[in-house]
């Protein structure tokens, strides 16, 4: 009996198959990728988020120990940055205490400034989270100064 061998495709390429299960294999590990790296960014964002917190808070001790007292609530955290226009402010003020404007926060919504701050605090900063409303859990929870 005389078996045939297999002949070899003259040009060598893949089969139509061959590539749409390829591209099915490529597509099934990067959007199990992509869903892990979205779960990091905004975990990342949670901690920037309190690194920038901590770092006003810092700068509010520095402004404190120059002026004798925190900004006021119509000044807000732009206090850190920009020189008073007029006062017993003027003399006094050695900043900026921060190196570059008070940013937005990782989502894009303003840090809040309180005056009287929570717990007999002085002051109180606080990000409303992704959600950029009050109250909230997981990424929505609001990230604050006093906890």
């Amino acid at each position: 009996m005389n078996k045939k061998e297999p002949q070899e495709d003259p040009q060598g390429g893949w089969t139509f198959i061959e590539t749409l299960i390829v591209i099915g294999i490529i597509l099934i590990l990067t959007s199990s990728v992509g869903f892990t790296a979205v779960k990091y960014l905004d975990r990342a964002k949670v901690v920037s988020a309190r690194s920038q917190i901590e770092t006003f808070a810092l700068s509010m001790d520095a402004y404190f120990f120059d002026c004798g007292h925190y900004p006021q609530d119509i000044q807000g955290l732009g206090a850190l940055w920009e020189k008073p226009d007029s006062g017993a402010l003027l003399a006094s003020w050695n900043g900026p205490y921060i190196n570059k404007p008070v940013p937005r926060d990782p989502w894009g919504n303003e840090y809040e400034y309180i005056i009287p701050g929570y717990n007999d605090m002085p002051y109180g900063i606080r990000c409303f989270g992704r959600d950029g409303k009050e109250g909230g859990t997981g990424n929505d929870a609001d990230i604050c100064s006093w906890e």
